[in-house]
């Protein structure tokens, strides 16, 4: 037991220390080469624009600093067990090769978003359309599903309290919507400073803690490097933002969540954990089906942290309050996860 934890220690506080080293090096690229995000125009989205039109030009793709940390981590250490001189090596195909892989499959996926929303390209000028990345993200929820079902032989949701249900094959569009959800809800999460960042690191250290608890201990480390270079992350990107997460970092961190949720087979404890992710996602639901239906809107703005914008309410005290609900769910996620194991 001594040793998995102090993995998970090691390899966190590297992950930190290492994403927190690289960060002046991609902060000097991101503003040399003027990377910096467009905010939508006072025509498409008035209130959107009026709020945030300051942080025009500030960096995107700061989610490079998360995922390619992750990344350097994982096959450092793989490649120094093989060569017999750390044995810390937590990248395993029934754990962590599949996660990894979406990781950084979606990440590259998001930094093309990125440039195009940089260069507006896209329709509006803007970047991917919320169609195209629902198509995107479905297409990368369609190979972790086959993977999950055909290589893994995964055919079982675990419902807490009651046990494993086998829901045969079933479980693909159940995959393919949960990773699709889960991205969607990341990627609308990230619209202030420290925001998404906050709120995937409580995320991820309640489903590192779940997977140490079903001895799933290099899924539990891979989910502690994330940890780690999430907080190295938000050292910077804390309002004022010296950087933007970015689709390369919202897409593919939500596509990971996702499946790291299904590796653990405690998909149902995710809305819990990540209720805030929920809610955004209802928020703009809601919002939709008004307009269409009332042609009048709930919301002022949504998501609804744009609302509560819109209201009064300052970015750090949103941001913040954000935080504590994330922690709290975390925790409630992690006791009903560890009243289930006990009975």
């Amino acid at each position: 037991m001594i040793l998995p934890v102090l993995q998970i220690l090691i390899l966190t506080t590297v992950s930190f220390l290492l994403a927190l080293l690289a960060t002046p090096g991609l902060t000097y690229f991101l503003y040399k080469y003027h990377l910096g995000k467009q905010i939508r125009d006072s025509v498409s989205a008035p209130i959107m624009s009026s709020l945030h039109a300051g942080k025009s030009g500030t960096p995107t793709m700061g989610g490079i600093l998360v995922w390619f940390t992750t990344l350097v981590v994982a096959l450092t250490f793989f490649y120094l067990d093989k060569l017999n001189i750390i044995h810390f090596n937590f990248l395993t195909r029934s754990e962590t090769l599949l996660p990894l892989g979406a990781l950084v499959a979606s990440a590259l996926v998001g930094l093309v978003d990125d440039w195009f929303n940089i260069k507006r390209y896209g329709p509006n000028g803007g970047g991917l359309t919320m169609k195209h990345k629902l198509f995107i993200y479905t297409a990368i929820a369609m190979v972790g599903a086959w993977w999950f079902y055909y290589k893994l032989g995964w055919t079982s949701i675990h419902v807490p309290f009651w046990g494993l249900f086998d829901i045969g094959w079933w479980y693909i569009p159940i995959f393919i919507f949960i990773i699709v959800a889960t991205s969607h809800s990341v990627n609308l999460i990230d619209g202030l400073d420290g925001l998404a960042g906050g709120t995937l690191l409580t995320s991820f250290a309640a489903f590192g803690a779940i997977a140490f608890l079903q001895g799933k201990y290099d899924l539990a480390t891979f989910c502690g490097v994330i940890v780690g270079a999430l907080l190295a992350f938000l050292w910077f990107n804390i309002n004022p933002a010296r950087f933007f997460m970015g689709d390369t970092g919202a897409m593919s961190l939500g596509v990971t969540l996702g499946i790291v949720a299904m590796l653990t087979n405690s998909v149902l404890l995710l809305p819990i954990i990540g209720l805030l992710f929920v809610l955004e996602s209802l928020s703009v639901i809601i919002q939709v089906l008004s307009k269409k239906i009332r042609g009048k809107k709930v919301f002022l703005s949504a998501p609804l942290h744009h609302h509560l914008e819109a209201i009064g309410w300052p970015e750090p005290k949103i941001v913040m309050r954000f935080w504590v609900i994330s922690a709290v769910t975390a925790v409630i996620g992690l006791i009903l996860a560890l009243v289930d194991k006990g009975i």
